[in-house]
């Protein structure tokens, strides 16, 4: 079976780390499958890639603060760019033939450049599947709505879309209330949870080694996801450390994220010098295991590192990006009241009030009292509904299944 998955990243890294995740599950529970993965993350090399995958890689778009796509490295127009982006993804649809393409996030791909390779299969792959996978937020209801009435979304989910994966809950936000979906599109919509994930190559013990903490000493990672605003809440944080009470033996472990500009990343290493317990690093493909190993952590809103952070049951400051979208501050938003992580708006963060913050987290032994029990069950879900649209086939009005791999494990998990 063959898999074709699109992921665009014109602002971070989170498409890409998601769809990683999810790929690498896909492949460890369906027998005999092989991704293609389409993609112009910037950063698709950095990360360790499963066995069975193999990817494309497309000329980098970039979506700034004012959220406008631009060219990122090429010499090139938009509209050229987008159209051999575009090409290279026709291209390699109809010769790959793919069982099954899950398109992340845009129906009709990062400016509109799917379109044509949504009408080729539709013609001339009519057996291929098409799955859109959508995070828990995408944007302010206002502006979501606006925009996929404009870009004509709606429509393309009725015409081409088989199923809808939402990773995320309605009791934290009502996909289908939220963004006006019609009764046709909410019938194809899944419910997925939220995605777990697991340390990847290192235990606490090897962190703790490899960082040299002394019995006792506590360890705070700082993380802004992609970084490509992350200058604001590293910058913050490194002032805030001269509130630091002497008697605390805390070590801080930051990551500046690959996008992150140069003289930005700069400015923050050489602040970093004046701290001979800050420990400050580019990139790490395995932040999981890094949160695993911390006492408590202050990051961005980001889908994967909020889960990643609900994964690993640690204490977490967010602070949400506001800029070019509000995903982060919805999201950081309902699970502040749903009482899983404090949140401080960007605008209120000050040196004084994000050590008091942090202080404070260090300080508590109570355990989490959330009013609701987060489902982290994304991935095998995801799996289950991959499994059945490329295994059942109709006939006679009746489901029969082809061929199973972990049969029993993929059909005990179930929909909202």
């Amino acid at each position: 079976m063959k898999l074709l998955v699109y992921s665009h990243d014109a602002y971070g890294l989170g498409n890409i780390r998601r769809m990683l995740g999810i790929c690498e599950h896909l492949l460890d529970e369906i027998e005999n499958l092989s991704i293609l993965l389409v993609s112009g993350s910037p950063m698709l090399q950095g990360f360790r890639l499963p066995i069975g995958l193999d990817y494309i890689k497309l000329p980098c778009l970039n979506r700034g603060e004012t959220g406008k796509v631009a060219v990122k490295y090429l010499g090139t127009d938009i509209d050229e760019t987008v159209k051999l982006r575009s090409d290279l993804i026709l291209s390699a649809i109809a010769n790959y033939k793919p069982d099954l393409v899950m398109v992340d996030k845009k129906p009709y791909g990062l400016q509109d450049e799917l379109k044509q390779s949504l009408n080729y299969i539709q013609h001339n792959l009519p057996q291929t599947k098409l799955v859109l996978l959508l995070r828990d937020i995408l944007d302010t209801p206002k502006k979501t709505i606006a925009q996929w009435r404009d870009r004509y979304y709606y429509q393309a989910i009725e015409k081409f879309y088989d199923q809808l994966l939402v990773v995320g809950m309605p009791e934290v936000f009502d996909f289908c209330k939220k963004y006006q979906f019609s009764a046709d599109i909410a019938d194809k919509i899944r419910y997925c949870g939220y995605i777990h994930r697991q340390s990847k190559t290192k235990n606490i013990n090897e962190i703790h080694q490899e960082l040299q903490l002394s019995p006792g000493e506590k360890l705070v990672l700082v993380t802004p996801g992609g970084g490509q605003d992350g200058y604001h809440l590293l910058n913050t944080y490194l002032d805030a450390l001269a509130f630091l009470p002497q008697e605390h033996q805390v070590t801080s472990l930051i990551f500046c994220g690959p996008e992150m500009s140069t003289p930005e990343k700069q400015a923050l290493f050489q602040k970093a010098e004046k701290y001979s317990q800050v420990q400050i690093r580019d990139f790490t493909d395995d932040l999981m295991s890094y949160i695993t190993a911390s006492d408590t952590i202050i990051s961005m809103a980001g889908y994967n590192t909020v889960c990643e952070i609900l994964s690993a049951a640690k204490p977490a400051l967010i602070v949400p990006r506001v800029q070019p979208s509000q995903e982060q501050l919805l999201r950081s938003g309902r699970m502040n009241r749903l009482g899983l992580f404090p949140v401080v708006h960007p605008d209120n963060l000050t040196p004084e009030l994000l050590m008091d913050s942090l202080l404070n987290l260090l300080s508590t032994t109570d355990e989490l009292a959330p009013k609701i029990k987060l489902d982290m069950n994304a991935l095998p879900r995801i799996t289950h509904y991959i499994n059945r649209l490329l295994f059942f086939k109709e006939s006679e009005s009746k489901l029969s299944y082809i061929h199973p791999k972990k049969t029993q494990k993929l059909l005990l998990v179930s929909q909202y």
